[in-house]
C-alpha cells in the first residue's frame, strides 16, 4: 500500500507518510543514506532508480514523499535552506521580461530575491496588498507569472484570502505561490484552497528545533513538479542526508508542537493587548485582527508568531528584546525554544526604504512550548 494511502489523518500521515520500513534490517526509521553515489547495475541499470546524491537521495526521499502528503501536493523537494527552493521555482517559472506580483510584507530574505538577485536577470515585480485581493488584481499585468504570497506574513503576520487570490491567478493566467512557512500544512493546507505551489523554510516549525536549514516545494500539478526537480538537480541546492533525516524526524511532532505553539500564542497576544506599554498586537487569533474571519476560515488555529508595537519607538523596542531572558534574542523562527528580535534591525534589515520597510518599534515573537507562564513572566519583566 503506497503512503498516499495510509490514511487522509494528518497527524498519521505525518508518522508514516515517507517512513517505509528500511528492506533490509527492518528499521522503522528510514536510514540516513550518506552516500555520494550508487553501483549501478551494468551501464544504465539503475538500482531503485539512483545514481548520484544530487539528483536523489533515498533519505531525502522519505523526506519529499512526506511533504507531498503532509500538503496533499503531488511532488515535493527538498533543499539547502527555503531561499533555494525559492530561487529554483523562480527560475523554473520565470524568464527575462515576465512579472511577479509580490506581497507588502513578507521576510527579508524573500524581498531581497527579487529586489537584488532576480530582477538583474530582466524580472519584473510590483507591491501589492495580497490581504485585499482587488489590490492585488489591479497589480497583475499582461506579463504577470506568478503572484506571491505569505499568510501568516512576516512579520506582520497579515492574512490573505488563498482562495480569493487563486481565483484571481487563475483568470490571468497566473501561479499562485503560497510560502506556507508560519501556518504549516498542519494549520493550512494552500493546494486544496487553490494554489499551485507551496514554499517552506523547513528550518522552521517543520524541523521545529533550531537544529537544522531547509527548504521545500510542493505542487499539485505533476507536470510542473518534473519541471521543478530537473531544475532542482540542475542546480544542485539539494538538502542533504542528514538534513533531511532531522526534518522527517520533526514532522512527526508537527502536529502536537503546533498546538501548544497556538495555546500559548494566544495567551501571549491575549495579555500583551492588556499591556500599558504595548500599542499594538498582531495576531490573526485576536478578534479586532483585519484578517481574523478569514483565518478562521482557512487555518486549523492562528500559529505560535506574535508581533506588538511599542510606547518609545524604536529604541524602546530593541531594549524589550534586550531585556527578555526566557525569550532568546535570535534570528529565524518555529523551534520548540521561544524567540525575540527587532525586525528592522535584524531579519528584515534588507526592506529598509522599500515598500515592505517595516515600522521601527516593532517585536516579533516566536512563541515556543515552554510553559506559558515562564513566558508571559518573561515578557512582563521585559516590558517594565
Amino acid at each position: 500500500m503506497s503512503d498516499r494511502h495510509i490514511s487522509q489523518h494528518f497527524e498519521t500521515l505525518a508518522i508514516h507518510a515517507g517512513n517505509t520500513a528500511d528492506p533490509l534490517t527492518g528499521a522503522v526509521v528510514p536510514p540516513i543514506y550518506q552516500v555520494s553515489t550508487y553501483k549501478q547495475d551494468g551501464v544504465g541499470g539503475l538500482r531503485g532508480g539512483y545514481e548520484y546524491s544530487r539528483s536523489a537521495n533515498p533519505t531525502r526521499t522519505a523526506l519529499e514523499e512526506n511533504l507531498a502528503a503532509l500538503e496533499g501536493g503531488r511532488r515535493g523537494l527538498a533543499f539547502a535552506s527555503g531561499l533555494a527552493a525559492e530561487d529554483c521555482l523562480l527560475r523554473t517559472l520565470l524568464s527575462p521580461g515576465d512579472h511577479v506580483v509580490i506581497p507588502n510584507d513578507a521576510y527579508g530574505g524573500t524581498f531581497r530575491l527579487f529586489a537584488k538577485v532576480v530582477a538583474r536577470w530582466g524580472v519584473e515585480w510590483s507591491v501589492a496588498d495580497t490581504s485585499d485581493p482587488s489590490s492585488v488584481r489591479a497589480a497583475i499585468t499582461p506579463k504577470t507569472k506568478a503572484v506571491w504570497v505569505e499568510t501568516p506574513s512576516n512579520p506582520l503576520l497579515g492574512i490573505t484570502d488563498i482562495a480569493a487570490v487563486a481565483q484571481i491567478a487563475r483568470d490571468t493566467g497566473a501561479k499562485l505561490v503560497v510560502d506556507n512557512t508560519f501556518a504549516t500544512p498542519y494549520l493550512q493546507q494552500p493546494l486544496a484552497l487553490g494554489a499551485d505551489v507551496v514554499v517552506h523554510s523547513l528550518t522552521k516549525y517543520m524541523g521545529g528545533h533550531s537544529d537544522v536549514v531547509g527548504g521545500a516545494l510542493v505542487v499539485a500539478d505533476e507536470a510542473l513538479g518534473e519541471e521543478l526537480a530537473y531544475h532542482q538537480n540542475a542546480m544542485g541546492a539539494v538538502a542533504g542526508p542528514f538534513d533531511s533525516w532531522l526534518v522527517l524526524r520533526g514532522a512527526k511532532t508537527l502536529s502536537v508542537r503546533m498546538d501548544r505553539h497556538s495555546e500559548n500564542a494566544g495567551k501571549v497576544a491575549d495579555m500583551l493587548t492588556r499591556h500599558a506599554r504595548v500599542t499594538r498586537v498582531l495576531y490573526p487569533g485576536l478578534p479586532d485582527h483585519p484578517g481574523h474571519e478569514v483565518a478562521a476560515k482557512q487555518m486549523r488555529s492562528f500559529g505560535g508568531m506574535v508581533s506588538f508595537r511599542v510606547e518609545g519607538g524604536e529604541e524602546a523596542a530593541v531594549e524589550v528584546c534586550n531585556r527578555a531572558k526566557v525569550f532568546t534574542l535570535g534570528e529565524s523562527l518555529g523551534g520548540v525554544e521561544s524567540l525575540i528580535e527587532h525586525p528592522g534591525r535584524m531579519t528584515h534589515a534588507s526592506v529598509a526604504g522599500s515598500a515592505l520597510e517595516v515600522p521601527a518599534d516593532l517585536v516579533r515573537l516566536s512563541v515556543g512550548i515552554e510553559n506559558v507562564d515562564d513566558l508571559l513572566e518573561d515578557l512582563q519583566q521585559a516590558l517594565g
